[in-house]
């Protein structure tokens, strides 16, 4: 690709976990995410040039974009460096996806440039070097749906295999988020070691169970099989009114609801749109009545990762 033109491109937020797929599931969000700016140098390595809507480190070492983008120039042998600009659209902390974001629009972003692009596989290893300056180890389940869009399964990381699998069309999705912060770091020191053999096996029934329900669209397993037994326990406590937000999402008719990621967002899904809009407005009124900055989103599963924008 052309080295004289900047490369600008969308990053979308993200739902990870997904309550039966922790460290595995996740599905891009339409409209949320945040845009990233791309341009060729002589200069080697990232350099990062402009950020907006967040503060964050500008040295690429401390940053997740320019960790995960320098690991692409490494990985390829670049004889160039890039300049990169970063305008923030996730709130850091939120749960959706944030850190995600940087990492995988940041190789994304680089693929672009290169003359021989890589797989979507091997940006999405790639990325996972920024996650783990994030949350101190790697996982994937954020950006592998940035990157492939749609929701993917993590089936491995040894060898690192990602499925992306069907789509689910009809699913409505509601983003709950309360303006407090909860890093991923401290969300994962919160989790047992060692788990109960009932709960691991019910979880793995679980996660099962949502696969087998997209590639036959079985609505009903579908709505069963999003459980969680192994981390919303725990993690629950951190987000205030988990359980009375959980009984609203119930009572709008909602079919599932958790944590999103570490939180402190919470996605609710239903097969109506209605549904979701009456449950986030009563959510959202629970919250400011309770002196608490909230916001609400109302979405559908994206079928693209980051792309290419004007």
């Amino acid at each position: 690709m052309s080295s004289n033109t900047d490369i600008k491109i969308f990053c979308p937020a993200t739902v990870a976990n997904v309550n039966c797929g922790f460290d595995a599931l996740g599905f891009a969000l339409e409209g949320i995410g945040d845009e990233m700016v791309f341009r060729k140098t002589k200069t080697l390595g990232v350099t990062i040039t402009k950020i907006t809507g967040d503060t964050l480190p500008m040295e690429a070492h401390n940053n997740v974009a320019g960790v995960a983008g320098n690991a692409l120039l490494e990985a390829v042998g670049a004889d160039f460096g890039v300049e990169m600009e970063i305008h923030k659209k996730i709130r850091s902390g939120s749960g959706i996806g944030s850190s995600s974001a940087s990492a995988a629009g940041a190789v994304f972003g680089i693929n672009q440039l290169l003359d021989t692009p890589v797989s979507n596989l091997e940006l999405t290893r790639l990325s996972m070097k920024g996650e783990a300056l994030a949350s101190g180890n790697e996982h994937a389940d954020n950006v592998a749906p940035c990157i492939y869009g749609g929701t993917t399964l993590v089936t491995g990381y040894d060898p690192f295999k990602v499925i992306a699998l069907p789509p689910m069309d009809t699913v409505y999705v509601g983003i709950l988020h309360p303006h407090i912060q909860i890093k991923t770091k401290e969300a994962r020191e919160i989790l047992p070691e060692k788990v109960p053999m009932k709960d691991a096996i019910a979880h793995s029934q679980h996660l099962a169970s949502f696969v087998a329900s997209l590639y036959e669209w079985d609505k009903a397993l579908f709505a069963d099989s999003l459980k969680d037994v192994l981390v919303t326990p725990y993690r629950k406590q951190l987000i205030p009114h988990f359980d009375t937000i959980e009984t609203i999402s119930k009572k709008n008719g909602c079919i599932a609801f958790g944590i999103s990621g570490s939180g402190p967002s919470m996605f609710c899904l239903a097969f109506s749109k209605d549904n979701i809009d009456s449950y986030l407005s009563e959510s959202i009124d629970l919250y400011k009545d309770n002196g608490l900055e909230v916001d609400g989103y109302s979405s559908k599963i994206s079928s693209e990762g980051c792309r290419v924008i004007e």
